[in-house]
């Protein structure tokens, strides 16, 4: 488990404090995460990539001349905020354009997506290429759909050698996918990892059984099977892989094997897995070159193992070798390097993201209910993280609470400084909206984020708040869900509780009903929808490819949505 830290909540702060103090000669810290200590003559491409904390030398590690010129740096597990993603993007970029690359998780889709929106209106030319190297989570056929594991490093480090050639952004982007499309991943488990400050892990594993296929979040895997020996699993994971090479790739080519160890699995250990490794890729008639025995992409302290093959052509050969010198991958020699000083690269928008505007009396009335309302859910979440954990382990990633319970907490406090500086009801929710993205990460963190957003752009600054107008903002927070995340009714998701929650406030108010009555026939309605979801096979996010593990278990975005609605019933009681 993970022993050394202080306070939980302020883990990947103080961790990244430790690794930018140890790290200076490659990184400088800004908003969001790390971006190059040095530039070199000319100006290039800037590679910026990113995800969740927890998974070093993924992200931050990478970053240094020949590999990515920022990290984005997320909670433990949680995509980063748009917020992050576009702090980083702007202290990297160089004048040549942005490559957003990460790992192919909804979270970090949601919150890049955005960023690279931002990024484009602000005139800066950028673009994305996700990671979906692992083939246990989607079949061939989807490949789109799969999510990134090891192969990060595979990717970043082709888009970075191609950028420090001087590549325009057009062949920096050609070459990361064509990288991503030439590499395929499988990794195991033998135990799960637990999170600072958790008490029990993340997932487990039977005594003498090994999960095929598992994430490096914690989701569950394809297969489990008997704990092979290494030779045993050398096979596995050679011989599914060989199954899955990629078009135009010549059974005899050129491939680069990397065993990367998830976290807890020795040096010593996976030497003894890499001997079958390489006997059975000759064995195959494959020309090993290059090999990479190490950790690269982990998760905390993972008992666990994965397998790369990254099959080289000419161009790819030709970067894959190219000089690179970062923390925690280091090839050749790079010269002609110049310190860069330390400058305030802080995103331009966030005297925007702490303006108060002006607000009536009325507008901050119901700003101060708000405050109260987000005090209550946040201590609500509190004392549900865990349940809402535990149901998100079933077929997802257990990290539900978590984010529900960070986010929860900065958006209360955000929207409490927001208030006792006289803000109104639009301003006090959009800092929540910006905090909780901020803080909770992930799917969730950028849903709430965004339904806090819409809600009080439909409040406003200026006219009270009356039960008509709050029927509204719910409805645009309906809309704004439902065209961000792409889910419908029936995907299992939180969909399946904020429609029938929106849709009865709604009906119920035309037909005559006090704000209260129809709030509570709302949220009975949405907490009935949240426990028939125990009946629905997820079609959409982590859980999507084990979608029949949580049969009998209601989804925790619905759960916990249906739990809000509850809590801000009694604040609204209180308030009447």
């Amino acid at each position: 488990m993970t022993r050394l830290f202080n306070d939980p909540d302020e883990f990947v702060e103080d961790s990244v404090a430790g690794f930018v103090a140890a790290s200076a000669r490659w990184v400088r810290p800004v908003t969001g995460g790390v971006v190059r200590s040095t530039r070199g003559a000319e100006p290039t491409v800037a590679v910026v990539v990113g995800g969740g904390s927890g998974h070093y030398p993924a992200f931050a590690g990478l970053v240094g001349p020949g590999l990515a010129h920022g990290a984005v740096m997320g909670n433990v597990f949680a995509s980063p905020s748009a917020h992050q993603v576009r702090s980083v993007a702007k202290a990297a970029h160089e004048g040549r354009g942005v490559l957003l690359s990460y790992g192919n998780y909804a979270g970090d889709v949601l919150h890049f997506t955005q960023a690279q929106d931002r990024l484009r209106e602000a005139g800066i030319d950028c673009r994305t290429v996700t990671v979906t190297d692992d083939i246990s989570s989607a079949p061939a056929h989807e490949r789109e759909k799969r999510r990134g594991i090891a192969g990060d490093l595979v990717v970043f480090k082709i888009a970075g050698a191609a950028a420090e050639e001087g590549l325009d952004l057009d062949d920096v982007e050609r070459l990361a996918r064509l990288a991503n499309d030439r590499t395929r991943s499988l990794g195991v488990a033998f135990g799960g990892c637990t999170l600072p400050g958790a008490t029990e892990p993340l997932f487990t594993v039977p005594e003498g059984r090994m999960a095929v296929g598992l994430g490096i979040h914690g989701e569950p895997g394809i297969d489990e099977v008997d704990i092979p020996t290494a030779a045993e699993l050398a096979q596995l994971l050679v011989e599914r892989l060989l199954e899955e090479r990629p078009d135009g790739a010549a059974p005899t080519g050129r491939v680069v094997p990397i065993l990367n160890g998830l976290g807890s699995v020795k040096y010593e250990e996976l030497y003894v897995v890499y001997a079958a490794v390489d006997r059975l890729l000759t064995e195959a008639g494959v020309e090993v070159v290059s090999p990479e025995v190490g950790e690269f992409c982990t998760s905390f302290d993972m008992a666990g193992v994965s397998l790369t093959l990254l099959w080289l052509d000419d161009e790819l050969d030709r970067l894959w070798h190219a000089a690179c010198d970062t923390p925690a991958f280091r090839r050749g020699s790079i010269d002609g390097r110049v310190a860069v000083a330390a400058a305030d690269d802080d995103d331009d928008d966030d005297d925007e993201r702490q303006a108060i505007a002006p607000a009536s009396e009325a507008s901050r009335r119901a700003a101060a209910v708000a405050a109260r309302a987000l005090d209550a859910v946040a201590a609500m979440l509190d004392d549900q993280a865990e349940e809402l954990g535990r149901i998100d382990r079933i077929a997802g990633d257990g990290d539900h609470g978590i984010g529900m319970q960070r986010g929860s907490r900065a958006a209360a406090a955000a929207a409490s400084r927001a208030v006792a500086a006289g803000a109104g009801a639009r301003t006090a929710l959009q800092h929540a909206g910006d905090a909780w993205a901020d803080k909770g990460g992930g799917t969730s963190g950028a849903i709430w984020g965004e339904m806090l957003l819409d809600l009080g752009a439909a409040l406003g600054d200026d006219d009270a708040v009356d039960a008509a107008l709050l029927s509204a903002g719910v409805g645009r927070m309906k809309d704004a869900v439902m065209s961000f995340g792409k889910a419908t009714v029936g995907d299992k998701t939180m969909i399946d509780a904020i429609v029938p929650f929106a849709d009865t406030l709604r009906d119920r108010l035309a037909q005559g009903d006090a704000l209260l009555d129809a709030w509570a026939t709302a949220a009975d309605a949405a907490q009935a929808a949240a426990e028939a979801t125990a009946q629905l096979t997820a079609r959409l996010g982590r859980a999507r490819t084990h979608g029949d593990r949580s049969l009998g278990t209601p989804d925790p975005g619905a759960v916990s949505f249906a739990l809000v609605t509850r809590t801000v019933l009694d604040v609204l009681k209180e308030d009447a």
